[in-house]
């Protein structure tokens, strides 16, 4: 038998055979389960392509599904009510259910009441009758415990040990951790579906039934993560559970258009792979197929986790609801984006982000003004990758922050743990020689009530400068070299300061000097991505000195602007963005603005970047050249005409950098792509090369606009190059226009 035949065997017989393989008694259900959920109906038992049909409590049939490979059944996007029936042509029709509304309360806290296990792996039951997967995770010493919930559609609830998840080091810290499987994940029950709100709910649920247990200390819990277990935050936090103490999202987005389609071009490099693991991560346990974990707890025995497969193949495809959503859909996107709900959160927040977060972008900081419901947010940006937000000031203040709010005791971190530091960041980053600050502030106060009151007093908005930087450490090491503090968000006293594109590649401080045109081959062929030779995890593009290989464009296939050099240190914090006056000769083309300083030693070092596609050049009402924002929506797309000159505005995404005097801000524009890790863009427009030209005169002025904060005081001179975390360092080479 060829190998090629082999393969086609094996993977119709993993097919047909897939109920067989995960659970036998699955392959042969004869008793059809229907039940009410969260604007759903989901069912089991049916046999694989069965005609399973909904009726409205009218009696009229509403849906008709075939039953997927596991039997299973969801109807979505049911209207609320009571009477709901579901039937086969084999077996006689349920009893009546109730769907329920999208609604924060359940009809009955009965739920809340159940047992779950004090230590250990185990399921939660959620309000549709859904099991969810869990382990709970204990510090040391006797309870009742701070408790703390995670959440994601990652293997949080492997016993083995969460993927991604940062239980460990919350357990040296004394905290108990509720690790949760969201549904249709892992070993959790039901079908997935990205923060669909039943997801949020869920999430509700898991915080009101882990508050009840016994061993939790003062019966309200806390929420933390990173990345998808901060994001997931948002959302829960947002239905208001009443015993949801406070929350601590990290290195999380602030709206997904940002992440997967930034200026509103499909970001293939980190959003599109992220959403094809959702897809692979939801799909029932087989070889290769949903988390290897609950593979392993099928074959050692778990019938639970078996059962739960059933509704795993009734998934929504995440890579389908990309491609769907190419554009704004407002009953889509909005939902998803948590600008628009997280006023809504009315506990305490401390949230961390890193401008150069190489995974969810440096979009974060715009959460910041829309925690309207809380008076208690705390919000630290800094440079860094995406595991800074663990960086040893940063960690501090969220275990200070974690202590008041969660364990309501006074701060205090034991010799211990100050010990094991140099280890946790050895492991969490590969980074050496790592330890927590000497003094904590918020510790020193010596009681709970003075701490409280002193944290309290803290300024809402904390910018780490320089981070890689930190005095006494090598270049590289997390740690700022010195920080700032303001009152909110945006930063009070924020000027916008405009730089104009002039004749030569200069970035002028007026419009005097300005005619010309200048133009670029579009040809993102030309320049390779950013060769970067190694993981993105500890000791890779997380370590002291990554490889990264950031390399100039070839002549002719961008354009270059450089300022004068800056009479004194300037602090930019804050987005800005690029009005340009272009001309192409097509119809459509995508463009990537990268800012960087050119620093007086002849070294470059990388800052921020910015992307539009000119045919989405549309700005949202409100949008200022500080802060622009873009519809996205079909009906603005507009193409332009080829060979005529167009104004567009490219978004800059958040900065937080101090320009040394006697260095130069550089502008770039190119085709999108070869200034990041991890980020990329093969799906650009147009298919083709193209001629684009840059206007900058008296009529069409270009110019740059950047975000500057008055009053910065900056202790220290040029950090190490390399050595900014999140931030490639090069040797200057000067492109002529």
């Amino acid at each position: 038998m060829t190998s090629g035949a082999k393969l086609l065997i094996g993977g119709l017989f993993g097919a047909v055979c897939l109920a067989c393989f995960v659970c036998p008694a699955l392959a042969g259900a004869a008793t059809l389960s229907a039940h009410g959920s969260v604007d759903q109906v989901w069912v089991v038992g049916a046999r694989p392509g069965q005609r399973v049909t909904l009726f409205d409590p009218h009696g009229r049939a509403v849906s008709v599904r075939a039953a997927g490979p596991l039997g299973g059944v969801v109807f979505r996007g049911v209207a609320p009510g009571n009477g709901y029936r579901v039937a086969t042509g084999r077996l006689p029709a349920s009893s009546r259910l109730s769907v329920l509304p999208d609604r924060s309360a359940p009809p009955s806290t009965r739920i809340y009441g159940q047992r779950i296990v004090r230590s250990g792996y185990g399921y939660v039951t959620v309000r549709d009758g859904i099991k969810l997967a869990i382990d709970v995770r204990l510090p040391a010493g006797p309870g009742p415990y701070p408790t703390l919930v995670e959440y994601s559609g990652y293997g949080y609830a492997d016993p083995a040990g969460a993927q991604s998840g940062i239980a460990p080091i919350a357990n040296l810290l004394g905290f108990a951790v509720v690790d949760v499987n969201m549904r249709g994940t892992g070993c959790s029950g039901g079908a997935f579906s990205f923060f669909e709100p039943l997801q949020s709910l869920d999430g509700y649920d898991v915080i009101e039934t882990v508050a009840h247990q016994p061993w939790v200390l003062g019966h309200r819990v806390g929420m933390i993560g990173i990345s998808y277990g901060g994001i997931s935050q948002l959302f829960v936090a947002a239905t208001d559970p009443p015993h949801l103490a406070a929350i601590a999202p990290m290195s999380v987005i602030d709206d997904i258009a940002t992440t997967l389609y930034p200026g509103g071009i499909l970001n293939t490099g980190f959003a599109l792979p992220f959403a094809r693991a959702r897809d692979i991560d939801a799909e029932a346990a087989a070889p290769g197929r949903g988390e290897a974990w609950a593979l392993n707890r099928i074959r050692g025995g778990d019938e639970v986790c078996a059962a739960n497969q059933a509704l795993h193949p009734e998934a929504v495809s995440e890579v389908a609801e990309v491609y769907a959503n190419r554009y704004y859909v407002p009953s889509a996107a909005g939902p998803l984006d948590p600008n628009t709900f997280i006023g809504r959160i009315r506990v305490p927040v401390y949230l961390a982000c890193q401008w150069t977060d190489e995974q969810t972008g440096g979009h974060c900081p715009e959460l910041a003004e829309h925690f309207t419901g809380t008076r208690l947010k705390w919000f630290t940006f800094t440079n860094g990758v995406h595991v800074d937000s663990l960086d040893p000031l940063t960690a501090l203040r969220w275990y200070d922050f974690l202590s008041l709010f969660v364990a309501h005791r006074l701060p205090a971190l034991s010799p211990v743990v100050r010990a094991l530091a140099p280890e946790l960041y050895q492991v969490a980053m590969g980074v050496s020689g790592v330890s927590f600050p000497a003094d904590d502030p918020i510790e020193d106060q010596g009681s709970y009530a003075a701490a409280l009151a002193a944290f309290e007093r803290l300024p809402s908005v904390r910018i780490l400068f320089d981070n890689g930087a930190a005095r006494g450490s090598r270049a590289g090491v997390p740690g700022a070299s010195f920080e700032q503090s303001f009152a909110r968000w945006p930063i009070p006293g924020t000027r916008p300061m405009s730089w104009y594109l002039g004749s030569g590649g200069a970035l002028l401080p007026g419009v005097t000097r300005l005619g010309g045109v200048d133009r670029f081959t579009w040809d993102p062929s030309a320049r390779p991505p950013t060769d970067f030779s190694a993981n993105t995890g500890p000791g890779g593009l997380w370590g002291v000195s990554p490889r990264y290989h950031w390399r100039e464009p070839p002549r002719g296939t961008a354009l270059s602007y450089l300022s004068a050099p800056l009479a004194s240190d300037t602090a930019v914090v804050g987005a800005g963005s690029a009005q340009l006056w272009i001309a192409a000769s097509t119809r459509d083309v995508d463009l990537q603005l990268t800012v960087s300083e050119v620093r007086p030693d002849g070294r470059e070092t990388y800052v921020q970047s910015g992307w539009l596609r000119a045919s989405e050049r549309k700005l949202a009402p409100g949008s200022t050249l500080l802060q622009p924002a873009l519809t996205l929506r079909r009906s603005d797309v507009a193409p332009l005409r080829p060979g005529r000159f167009t104004q567009v505005v490219v978004p800059l995404y958040y900065e937080g950098h101090v320009y040394r005097a006697g260095s130069r801000i550089r502008i770039t524009i190119s085709a999108p792509g070869a200034d990041q890790p991890i980020w990329a863009f093969a799906d650009l427009v147009p298919e083709h090369r193209a001629t684009v030209r840059v206007a900058h005169s008296k009529a069409m002025a270009s110019r740059l606009v950047l975000p500057v904060v008055p009053g910065v005081v900056v202790p220290t001179g040029l950090p190490p190059c390399p050595g900014l975390r999140g931030e490639p360092c090069r040797r200057y080479v000067p492109l002529a226009n």
